[in-house]
């Protein structure tokens, strides 16, 4: 049985919007929104303007069409079960009562997830990891955030989990959060461009980071192979714990391709233990597409458990 669902995805500088028809093993978008997020006089994107963009989103995609149900989902702490934006620094908001704002202005049925976790859940049912029930997904670019399933279901841990990119892996570097050590001040792209920046004097973005270490840079290499390396000891913390088929990697610093992928998965194949669960190493497939998608997964669970 199919329905149809309006999925918004909410960044920081651009709200994407997409009418999908959702079936038992698939997602269809029919029509796709695109509109910069809004912002009031301070600068801030407002829960409130936020919300009256949203509503005009779904007003617009649902013109002739019947559509079931809506799914929103927002960067920051979620905390999904309450249906509160609890925190988001791009956005400017904290313990936002997202879902009963939706829901005032929005006569449909709303659910309100988490941008990472809602992609995370689109790549494990319809993109790289479908098949697979215990999938970690790890969007890569400013900073490191991971998607958890266990038996196929998210795990959310209150709006808290994934939070890998801030586990404490032994180094002296500073990390944006305020401590030293973490994953994300080594393997993030933005670690990346500004670890060779600060090495060489040059300004370059991490894919062009890349570029250099393909051409045999020794400078990029260095940083390349620190930042390999940083990752595959955080990614041993999710194997030793959580024990996943599969680990998916998104986001900018993932379209080096076996750049990445193949050194990664030659320094985590020699750090685990014979008893650890060897995880396949896959590429996101649904790019930018994978919040929507997620977000119409996520409205249509919610009129399934009604």
């Amino acid at each position: 049985m199919t329905a149809n669902a309006i999925a918004v995805d909410i960044g920081g500088t651009e709200m994407k919007a997409a009418l999908v028809a959702v079936g038992e093993h698939s997602a269809e978008p029919l029509r796709w929104l695109r509109r910069p997020t809004p912002r009031g006089a301070n600068g801030a994107a407002t829960a409130e303007c936020v919300v009256a963009a949203v509503a005009e989103l779904v007003a617009e995609l649902r013109v002739d069409t019947p559509v079931d149900a809506v799914g929103v989902v927002v960067p920051g702490a979620v905390d999904e079960d309450r249906g509160i934006g609890v925190y988001s620094a791009n956005l400017g908001w904290r313990d936002a009562p997202l879902r009963d704002l939706l829901a005032e202005r929005i006569d449909l049925p709303v659910s309100l997830g988490h941008d990472v976790r809602a992609g995370g859940l689109a790549e494990a049912r319809l993109g790289a990891a479908r098949g697979m029930r215990d999938v970690v997904v790890l969007p890569i670019g400013t900073g490191i955030a991971a998607a958890l399933l266990f038996d196929g279901r998210v795990h959310s841990g209150g709006g808290f989990a994934g939070e890998i990119g801030h586990v404490d892996i032994g180094h002296g570097e500073p990390c944006g959060c305020g401590r030293t050590g973490c994953v994300e001040a080594l393997a993030s792209s933005a670690a990346v461009a500004r670890r060779y920046q600060a090495r060489t004097g040059v300004a370059r973005t991490s894919a062009e980071v890349a570029s250099a270490v393909r051409a045999g840079d020794p400078d990029a290499q260095a940083v390349w192979g620190e930042a390999v390396d940083a990752l595959a000891k955080g990614l041993l913390v999710l194997v030793a714990v959580a024990a996943p088929e599969c680990i998916v990697l998104g986001g900018g610093f993932a379209q080096a391709g076996d750049l990445l992928t193949e050194p990664l998965r030659d320094r985590l194949n020699g750090m685990l233990a014979a008893y650890h669960r060897r995880p396949h190493l896959e590429l996101a497939e649904l790019g930018d597409t994978a919040g929507c998608l997620g977000a119409a997964l996520l409205a249509t669970e919610g009129l399934r458990a009604k």
